[in-house]
């Protein structure tokens, strides 16, 4: 899935422009991977000038950077409580949105492949990847605290922990053709843990 196009409330041309360069470096990464980025490449999928690309963005590095606090954003996003809802339904949307057609698309799910082999191609991608992941667990168990004030940060921060993993392997594996009633076991075994009494999630540690 790329990001939504950004505009501000006039219409902004730079942020528009900035978006469509972003959107072309995610396009690019899902479609062959960091050999296929380049600055020349970015422009032409992004449909401007190479002179332009090169004004917001430094180098390559600068630009794969920027794409992925783009993803870092999205995927706190996923975990952000929606306020119109009780903490139990905010805390089971959180963890269903995983599961959204938006994110089970073969582009989409590639990317999220390229992305974790960009942790391990360079020193400041590891550090954004493994910031992002901090964000997204610490909103996670900050939705399963409201639901289980009983259960203490630690034990919120474990379970968070488990389904994060769990969530990054239904992604993984639906990339190789995961059928929708395992991908619907998945999202309920993921409400067990984040809701199960404490001497459920004691056996389970």
């Amino acid at each position: 899935m790329s990001p939504r196009p950004v505009r501000t409330m006039d219409g902004d041309e730079k942020v528009d422009r900035q978006a469509r360069i972003l959107e072309a470096v995610l396009r690019l990464l899902s479609l062959q991977g960091i050999s296929g980025v380049s600055m020349r490449a970015v422009a032409r999928e992004a449909g401007v000038s190479l002179g332009l690309v090169n004004y917001h963005y430094e180098d390559k590095t600068s630009l794969i950077r920027a794409a992925l606090h783009r993803i870092e954003e999205q995927d706190i996003a996923l975990v952000e409580p929606d306020l119109t809802l009780e903490p139990e339904e905010r805390l089971r949307a959180a963890l269903r949105r995983v599961a959204d057609p938006e994110f089970l698309t073969t582009e989409y799910l590639s990317l999220r492949l390229q992305l974790w082999a960009l942790a391990q191609a360079h020193e400041d991608f590891e550090r954004i990847n493994t910031a992002a992941q901090k964000r997204y667990r610490a909103g996670l168990a900050a939705l399963i605290r409201a639901v289980r004030p009983e259960l203490s940060p630690d034990e919120c921060g474990k379970r968070a922990a488990d389904i994060d993993v769990i969530q990054n392997g239904l992604w993984l594996t639906a990339l190789l053709g995961l059928d929708r009633a395992s991908i619907s076991r998945t999202v309920i075994r993921c409400e067990e843990i984040a809701l199960a009494d404490w001497p459920v999630a004691r056996r389970r540690t």
